[in-house]
């Protein structure tokens, strides 16, 4: 997320720290460049090489979404998260009938905490996947809810945190492991942070490591 230049930077960053999973924030920048952008980094890298995922945060308007997700589809991207704001109930099941690309769904969740409203929105909706931020759905149970409702509809799901320091990620990560999880989660690598406690985390390969070089330190 940023800027171009800082995009690519990223990109390369990740690239030779052994990721092979890369989501990009979009909607922010002018769409063209954006597809441009992750156009180049497609032609470097075969899907069967490299996983891309965006995520535009309900950025883009409904009248232009599909178009835009048609656009994106020719890159061979693997899933979108939140393509227009949430709320949008209609018209996402619309765009989730129609998309040529896996729609996620994230921000659609937060606020939603009782079994048959969740029921409802899944039920409704019908999105090829959903995105579990514990911190933000209400915590380790309502999380495993979600999982519960999603695998009785065959809808996809990966686990990601949200901006939690190292302690909040060390609970995020142990609790995942626990977990029927599939494929690539959206764990963070603790990056954000100038302060951020150092305990029993660590990122090697674009895995998220436990070990047992803590007691937690922190920076002052």
């Amino acid at each position: 997320m940023g800027d171009l230049d800082f995009m690519q930077n990223q990109i390369d960053d990740k690239l030779a720290n052994g990721f092979d999973c890369i989501k990009l924030k979009i909607g922010a920048l002018d769409f063209d460049s954006e597809w441009n952008l992750i156009q180049k980094l497609r032609s470097r890298y075969h899907s069967s090489d490299l996983t891309i995922r965006v995520d535009a945060n309900g950025a883009f308007e409904v009248g232009e979404a599909l178009r835009k997700l048609e656009r994106l589809a020719e890159l061979e991207i693997h899933s979108i998260e939140q393509p227009i704001q949430a709320g949008q109930w209609e018209e996402m099941q619309l765009l989730c009938q129609k998309t040529p690309l896996p729609i996620a769904l994230d921000e659609e969740l937060i606020g939603i905490h009782k079994p048959a409203e969740k029921a409802a929105v899944l039920d409704q909706i019908k999105p090829q996947f959903i995105i579990l931020k514990p911190g933000l759905l209400g915590g380790f149970k309502s999380s495993e809810s979600w999982i519960e409702l999603a695998q009785q509809s065959n809808i996809g799901w990966w686990v990601t945190s949200a901006l939690e320091s190292n302690i909040g990620l060390n609970a995020i990560a142990q609790w995942t492991a626990t977990l029927p999880a599939v494929g690539h989660q959206g764990l963070g690598t603790g990056g954000l942070f100038t302060n951020n406690p150092f305990g029993f985390l660590e990122v090697k390969n674009g895995y998220l490591e436990h070990h047992k070089l803590g007691p937690w330190t922190f920076k002052v």
